[in-house]
């Protein structure tokens, strides 16, 4: 990730955050005047748009995976053994989020906005900052991608 600073004239700002975000995965825009007031300061975080082949779509990344019933019964078991205040590592974590994300794409495809949608998201939010604080990219997509990272090394 780096931090990209443009100055410009205020009448290109969109134009030039338009063109950054179409070669590279941005953060928000945080916009101020120069000095002399006369042009725009534009600051954003940015990285690298991954290759295509790094995120895999959904049927990729669970092909082979357990079955629902057995994931939610693997993180039932691991939560039933863990002690109280127990650290659960990025194993459950990945693996939570991963159940989640499963079972937020059998919602109805209508419902992009329902209750497992945003379980789903936040879930695979609290991975990614686990992971690699300040990582821009689809946190659902990054739970796929490590999902399907972990099991291709196992």
């Amino acid at each position: 990730m780096f931090e990209i600073r443009v100055i410009c004239d205020p009448a290109d700002a969109d134009r030039v955050t338009t063109a950054l975000a179409a070669a590279f995965t941005t953060g928000d825009v945080r916009r101020y005047p120069t000095r002399d007031g006369k042009r725009a300061r534009l600051y954003l975080t940015a990285d690298n748009r991954p290759a295509p082949e790094d995120w895999p779509t959904p049927e990729q990344a669970y092909a082979s995976a357990p079955s629902i019933n057995s994931e939610i019964g693997w993180t039932a078991r691991f939560l039933a053994d863990a002690e109280c205040f127990t650290e659960l590592g990025r194993e459950f974590y990945l693996r939570k989020a991963a159940l989640l994300d499963r079972i937020a794409l059998l919602d109805d495809p209508g419902h992009a906005d329902g209750d497992a949608t945003e379980t789903a998201y936040a879930a695979a939010v609290f991975l990614l900052d686990i992971d690699q604080p300040g990582v821009i990219c689809d946190p659902r997509a990054y739970v796929r991608q490590q999902y399907a990272r972990t099991l291709a090394d196992q």
